[in-house]
């Protein structure tokens, strides 16, 4: 097995994704805002992944040893870099995920919710409790706690899958067509921080990350028969958990769950 007949086997997967009818459902200011509301929950999680993978292919305690192989340790890195302290529309580093909050923030998004969820997880000290105990859509529930599921197994070729085929490889294509269909729909908001951070992560990720984590998952799994089937059920299972927020989305835009 290898990264062809992974990305043969999720396909039916992508195209789903790809053509989900969301896109065309983000039709005003509102149904926007309701899709910020919660996609902010994918692009947080992300970060867990993505540090997840850090601490477990890279030495990140003292006494620091060398931890595995130099060449995943370089590639992890890179994209820490980038995701966690990247340059803002502003010119200032930030991470991706405080780039999105600001602009949650310029289009009138209301980010009392997810500030909310994260200080019930620092409270609490246990993201399964926070996520089981908050009001989110039980798909957005089941897309979090798949993730930190992955995580907590610890196992860095599933945490790679769920963050290559269920993230990277994905979003360039994903964000192309979430684009295309608001870019220019609302003129009367300023939406220049969220086209910035869609266009900054179509390039990184299609030229710089996905072809990076792509090879992290080869360096993982090498000739391990039972680590790429494994990847293969993981990044089948991720890009479902993400048709499902897609669904969720798409079910709050049509009751308008939008909160200010």
């Amino acid at each position: 097995m290898n990264i062809q007949t992974i990305q043969n086997k999720i396909q039916p997967q992508k195209n789903r994704l790809l053509n989900h009818s969301l896109y065309k459902n983000i039709k005003t200011i509102d149904d926007l805002r309701v899709f910020q509301g919660s996609h902010i929950y994918a692009v947080w999680d992300f970060m867990s992944l993505l540090k997840a993978l850090q601490s477990k292919l890279t030495c990140t305690s003292t006494p620091w040893l060398p931890v595995g192989n130099p060449e995943t340790r370089y590639l992890i890195n890179e994209i820490v870099l980038a995701e966690e302290t990247d340059l803002s529309f502003d010119g200032k580093r930030l991470s991706h995920f405080e780039m999105y909050l600001e602009a949650m923030q310029a289009s009138g998004s209301n980010t009392l919710e997810i500030d909310s969820f994260l200080n019930h997880v620092i409270a609490t000290k246990n993201i399964f409790v926070s996520i089981k105990k908050s009001e989110l859509h039980p798909n957005i529930k089941a897309f979090l706690d798949f993730t930190f599921r992955i995580i907590e197994e610890g196992k860095p070729h599933k945490i790679a899958a769920a963050f290559t085929f269920g993230r990277e490889d994905l979003i360039p294509e994903m964000f192309t067509a979430i684009l295309k269909n608001f870019q220019s729909s609302f003129p009367e908001i300023d939406l220049s921080k969220l086209i910035y951070y869609f266009e900054r992560h179509i390039e990184l990720d299609g030229d710089e990350h996905g072809p990076m984590a792509m090879q992290m998952i080869s360096e993982l799994c090498e000739n391990n028969e039972t680590k790429w089937k494994e990847v293969e059920e993981v990044s089948v299972l991720a890009l479902e958990k993400r048709i499902g927020l897609w669904d969720a989305i798409e079910e709050k835009i049509h009751k308008k769950e939008v909160c200010y």
